[in-house]
C-alpha cells in the first residue's frame, strides 16, 4: 500500500507542478476564486474532474479507481437561483485478483433552489435523482431509479468557508432482482484560505446504506486536503490533493482514499 500511495501522491505533485506554469494574477483575485470554488452554490459554471484512488479494496486489497465528472451549471434569477449539479462516475472496479471492469456508473443529478440575495450564509434545497446509466449494470450500477431530497448550507467568514451537502435517495423503480436503495450521503467541508489561492481543509464524504446490517451501514472518512488556484493560459483552475482514511466502512470496502481534482472555473465578468 505504501508504494501505491507514494506513486499516487507523486502523480498529484506532477499534475500540480505541470499546470502551474501560469500567468501571474493578483492575490485578491486568486483568493476570491478559491472561495467561489469552495462554494457549492456559487453562480459560476465549473467542471470538476475528481479522481479517487480507493486503496485496499476487496479481498485482494486492490485499488478501485473512480473519476467523477461533475459539471455545475447555475441558472441565475432575480429572486432565486437554480444550481444544477451532475455527477457522472467513470470507474475501474477490481474483479478477483487480476481483472477489472471499466466503464460509466450510475449518474446523480441534483437541483438546488437558492435565494439570489444571500449574505454570509447561503442555502439551497431541491430534489436529487439517481439514474441507472451504468455501461455494465451488473458490475458498475444498481439498475434502479432513485429519488430523494437534498440540501446545502454554506457559510463564509474571513479566511474560513464551511458548510455541508446532504441527500437521501430511495429507489422508486428498476430491476426487481436488484437490492433496493435507501442511502444517505453527507459531505461536510471546512476550508482555511491562506492567501494567493492556497487553501487547506477537509471535505469527507460520509455514506450510510440503510438497507445493510448495522455492521456494514456506515462509511466514515477522516482526512485533509490542500488546494491552489492556478491558470492554464488564461483558464482558471483549482488544483486539489487530499488523503482520507476510512475509520468505519462495510466489509470489503476501501480502507483509504487519495483524491486528486482538476476543477475548471468559468467566472462571469465583473
Amino acid at each position: 500500500m505504501k508504494h501505491r500511495l507514494n506513486s499516487i501522491v507523486f502523480k498529484g505533485i506532477i499534475l500540480c507542478s505541470s499546470v502551474v506554469y501560469v500567468q501571474q494574477v493578483s492575490a485578491a483575485d486568486n483568493t476570491s476564486l478559491a472561495k467561489a470554488a469552495q462554494n457549492p452554490l456559487a453562480t459560476m459554471v465549473t467542471l470538476p474532474l475528481q479522481a479517487n484512488y480507493n486503496l485496499d479494496f476487496g479481498a485482494n486489497d486492490r485499488t478501485l479507481f473512480n473519476l467523477n465528472v461533475q459539471p455545475v451549471v447555475p441558472i441565475v434569477g432575480e429572486d432565486w437561483n437554480v444550481i444544477i449539479r451532475t455527477i457522472i462516475p467513470v470507474n475501474s472496479v477490481p474483479q478477483g485478483a487480476n481483472d477489472s471492469t471499466f466503464g460509466v456508473g450510475d449518474t446523480n443529478l441534483s437541483m438546488f433552489w437558492s435565494p439570489a440575495k444571500a449574505g454570509k450564509v447561503t442555502w439551497g434545497v431541491g430534489p436529487s435523482f439517481g439514474l441507472p446509466t451504468a455501461s455494465d449494470p451488473q458490475n458498475l450500477g444498481s439498475e434502479k431509479f432513485s429519488v430523494g431530497p437534498t440540501g446545502i448550507v454554506f457559510y463564509s467568514t474571513g479566511h474560513w468557508t464551511l458548510g455541508g451537502v446532504v441527500s437521501n435517495l430511495w429507489s422508486v423503480g428498476g430491476s426487481d432482482s436488484r437490492a433496493d436503495i435507501n442511502q444517505l450521503n453527507l459531505q461536510y467541508f471546512v476550508n482555511y484560505n491562506l492567501g494567493e489561492g492556497w487553501a487547506v481543509g477537509t471535505a469527507p464524504n460520509l455514506t450510510a446504506n440503510w438497507e445493510a446490517d448495522s455492521d456494514n451501514t456506515w462509511t466514515i472518512p477522516w482526512g485533509l486536503q490542500v488546494s491552489k488556484i492556478a491558470r492554464i493560459g488564461s483558464q482558471p483552475v483549482n488544483l486539489l490533493l487530499g488523503y482520507y482514511n476510512n475509520s468505519d466502512h462495510p466489509d470489503g470496502a476501501a480502507e483509504a482514499q487519495v483524491r486528486l481534482q482538476l476543477n475548471f472555473l468559468f467566472p462571469t465578468g465583473k
